[in-house]
């Protein structure tokens, strides 16, 4: 069994794809939600949104520009220029925003970049962890396609029980 050390030595030389949220994710939704609290107001713009989130402008150009490519933010330049939302934000998916800014948690492409040492995965034909890596994306998708920003901006405490998860032969999850 590996040691913390010796996993975290072995885990830098492996890179993975597609299976956990990274940091354009989070500031990605963080500088939406600075722009979807305001909306109405004038744009906000690049070093606005830099300096009330801590980030760098230009990785708040990078993200605002894929937000808006995805459809979810319009710009105008000039004096009174800026950022704002391209459409009301309770019809703004969480999950159409992440799957934008990085993709889908799991994809299926997965399982062939992570074969081990043979060109094919050994467990191809009958992988538990893909059935489990696939439930979870099913999870995940089923809770984000429900959630709006607007349910985000609403309240910074977003009651989980107010998000039911799909039920898959009987296993319920919470």
């Amino acid at each position: 069994m590996l040691s913390q050390t010796e996993f975290g030595k072995e885990s830098r030389k492996i890179k993975i794809n597609n299976m956990k949220f990274s940091s354009i994710e989070e500031y990605g939704l963080r500088c939406l939600l600075r722009i979807a609290r305001a909306n109405g107001s004038k744009g906000f713009t690049i070093p606005q949104i830099s300096g009330a989130e801590g980030i760098t402008e230009a990785n708040v150009g990078k993200i605002l520009r894929i937000l808006r490519l995805g459809g979810f933010l319009e710009s105008s330049r000039g004096q009174a220029g800026g950022y704002n939302l391209s459409k009301p934000a309770e019809q703004i998916y969480i999950k159409d925003v992440l799957n934008s800014l990085g993709g889908r948690l799991y994809d299926e492409e997965f399982c062939s970049v992570h074969t081990g040492a043979q060109q094919t995965c050994s467990n191809s034909v009958d992988c538990s962890l893909k059935s489990l890596w696939q439930m979870i994306q099913n999870a995940v998708d089923g809770a984000l396609g429900k959630l709006t920003l607007k349910d985000l901006i609403s309240s910074g405490d977003v009651m989980v029980s107010d998000i039911t998860l799909p039920e898959k032969e009987g296993i319920n999850i919470p």
